[in-house]
């Protein structure tokens, strides 16, 4: 067992389950970001409900949102790294029952990145859980404030207006995109952004510039694909870059993967810290 405040164990045991040959592409880490992201994601800025502080996904109706579809599997695989050892498992395993969920499923985000290649994420703990005792529906986010990937830039403006983002923060957090896929029995649609889905880079952003983008052919929801059919963009992608002006940024990034690792870290560490309160000195 850690220590209280071993956040850098933490990082470790997160950066040492991310394999696994098992698990779609081979890696946790992807959908380790997309739990970092949608436990953030619900803020709402004017009523100051929402995001990542309470870990509040544990709890319905959130944790039934269709938009979090499958995370309960990235929870479970963090599950252990919270839990005290039992006498069943290895001594040598490192566990931190004292990390709050909240904390470790951002922390386990902001790791995963890192470990992918990606940037640096500026983190700070603090975050409580709300208790299954006391939890109330008012500390429970309403569905439908995550994005609806059917939908185009107004949906998209809306959502991320509301939790105080700008058009250039929207168009880099949309680059985490060049991670993981989609699956149809979660979300409907299938299939990976990337051709390197375990690997952070701008990739996203190049191939939103040059592929010959066209509407997949199936019995699905509407979705786009390259030529051979072996990526795909949702219509939430496609959108940044018929709208002039997310298209800029999107060219800004595909050209300068520097600009991009910035931009995003700054973004990233921004919507991880929604809804969390700060003590101003």
């Amino acid at each position: 067992m850690s220590r209280s405040g071993d956040y850098d164990a933490v990082r470790a045991d997160v950066a040492a389950i991310l394999k696994k040959p098992d698990w779609d592409d081979g890696s946790l880490g992807p959908v380790l970001v997309r739990l970092a992201w949608h436990a953030s994601g619900t803020y709402d800025a004017k009523s100051r409900t929402g995001g990542s502080n309470g870990a509040t996904m544990r709890f319905k109706p959130e944790s039934t949102d269709g938009a979090n579809a499958g995370l309960e599997h990235a929870r479970a695989f963090l599950e252990p790294i919270k839990t005290p050892a039992r006498a069943c498992l290895e001594p040598s395993k490192t566990k931190h029952p004292w990390i709050s969920y909240a904390d470790l499923w951002t922390l386990a985000g902001v790791a995963s990145i890192e470990a992918m290649g990606g940037p640096k994420i500026p983190w700070k703990p603090g975050r409580t859980d709300k208790s299954p005792q006391t939890v109330k529906a008012a500390d429970i986010p309403p569905n439908g404030r995550l994005p609806d990937a059917s939908q185009g830039a107004k949906h998209v403006r809306d959502i991320f207006y509301r939790m105080g983002f700008s058009d250039q923060e929207i168009v880099a957090l949309s680059g985490a995109h060049a991670l993981g896929r989609c699956h149809t029995e979660r979300s409907g649609y299938t299939g990976p952004w990337t051709y390197t889905p375990n690997r952070f880079s701008n990739q996203y952003f190049v191939l939103l510039t040059t592929v010959q983008w066209q509407k997949k052919k199936w019995d699905g929801p509407e979705q786009y694909v390259d030529p051979d059919d072996e990526l795909m963009m949702l219509p939430t992608d496609m959108a940044l870059i018929w709208d002039p002006a997310f298209e800029k940024y999107v060219r800004i990034y595909a050209k300068d993967k520097d600009a991009f690792f910035r931009d995003f870290a700054a973004a990233f560490g921004k919507l991880l810290d929604l809804g969390v309160p700060r003590t101003k000195i």
